[in-house]
């Protein structure tokens, strides 16, 4: 008698994948209104599709292990009667990786014969039962059969979860964007009632582009007085601009025996001399301007869009330092920033090295 218990066998997978997919509206709805429109579409996405796309089961044949041999008795019946007699176990452990409750669930292709195993955390317990000093190749060919079985009823199963994933991906990227429009929608005509109203720290926000000739900005989505969306920076002009600022890098390290000579103030206001030579603003002929010692901004409506801050390496503290600083600078979450770090001592590559240790120690570091 087999030890294990019979796998796909306790519940419909349709049913239960169709229960989840329901269940995507709820959870979009249960966002809380200020997280949702403050976070990019991408990070709520990827959030709610944590909770709600399902892991295929899918078996390591290559990891599969022995337990020990084990000795005992298993009954069988002689002239009618039950009686035990000694028997030879053989356990073999197959790890797995996936959502183990599929193990459990049947899906639309199947037999009337489902195999059995012992399910514990990510492996399966296949057991052969047999008479004292069996032949190997008879375990071998039975357990090679118990997988097959079993990798067979998981192709059923991945199948249908696979596209499952697909429709829920599709479903959770409509359900959020449409809750977002609804909120911004709600926020607009909230400002345009005209009477008094709690303010509200979130907002839609419109682009300032940068172009090769003027800054002129778009709206992402219509906006009624006197409500006032935040300014934020088109990602095609932020990497515009991080472009021009390559370049120039480019340059100052082709000519060290002249960048050797300048001061943080005079990169600085190189790099300036750069940027407005490509952008211009639509009021005025520079875009790029200077804030204190070392920042580089964009100023629309009195709001920081493109903040450059500039530092000269001083060991991994200021990559800490200066990334804290950046984002206490930035309000919205297309509000562009970037770091531009002067290395004058020390081999690049150790530094680079070491900064880029501090980014990723960050808390708010992505990729």
């Amino acid at each position: 008698m087999n030890p294990g218990s019979m796998l796909f066998s306790n519940g419909d997978l349709a049913e239960t994948l169709n229960h989840q997919l329901d269940r995507l509206a709820n959870a979009v709805a249960g966002w809380n209104e200020d997280a949702l429109l403050t976070r990019p579409l991408g990070d709520v996405v990827e959030a709610i599709k944590g909770k709600f796309l399902v892991e295929p089961v899918v078996l390591d044949r290559e990891g599969v292990t022995a337990e020990p041999i084990e000795d005992g008795f298993m009954p069988t019946q002689q002239f009618g009667e039950t009686v035990n007699i000694r028997a030879t176990t053989v356990t073999l452990v197959v790890p797995c990786t996936g959502e183990r409750t599929l193990l459990t669930l049947r899906p639309d292709h199947f037999s009337l014969n489902p195999p059995t195993a012992s399910v514990r955390d990510s492996e399966l317990h296949l057991f052969w039962i047999g008479s004292m000093n069996p032949a190997p190749s008879v375990i071998q060919q039975n357990i090679d059969k118990q997988i097959n079985d079993i990798q067979q009823w998981l192709d059923w199963s991945t199948h249908q979860v696979n596209a499952f994933n697909a429709a829920a991906s599709q479903r959770i990227v409509a359900e959020v964007q449409a809750r977002k429009d609804r909120l911004l929608a709600n926020r607009n005509l909230q400002a345009s009632l005209g009477f008094p109203m709690r303010k509200r720290p979130d907002a839609n926000t419109y682009a300032a582009p940068i172009t090769r000739k003027t800054i002129v900005p778009r709206r992402l989505a219509p906006a009624s007085q006197p409500f006032r969306p935040e300014p934020a920076l088109a990602e095609g002009q932020y990497e515009a601009a991080l472009e021009v600022l390559l370049h120039q890098r480019n340059q100052l390290e082709r000519s060290p025996s002249t960048s050797a000579k300048m001061g943080e103030e005079q990169i600085r206001d190189l790099l300036l001399l750069q940027l407005n030579g490509h952008f211009r603003g639509e009021a005025a002929g520079e875009v790029f301007n200077n804030n204190g010692k070392t920042d580089i901004l964009i100023r629309v409506e009195d709001k920081h869009i493109f903040i450059g801050e500039c530092k000269i390496w001083r060991g991994p503290k200021t990559i800490a330092d200066t990334l804290d600083q950046l984002l206490g600078y930035l309000t919205w979450r297309d509000t562009k920033a970037a770091l531009l770090l002067f290395i004058r001592s020390g081999s690049p590559t150790d530094v680079l090295a070491k900064a880029l240790v501090k980014f990723r120690e960050h808390p708010n570091y992505k990729r």
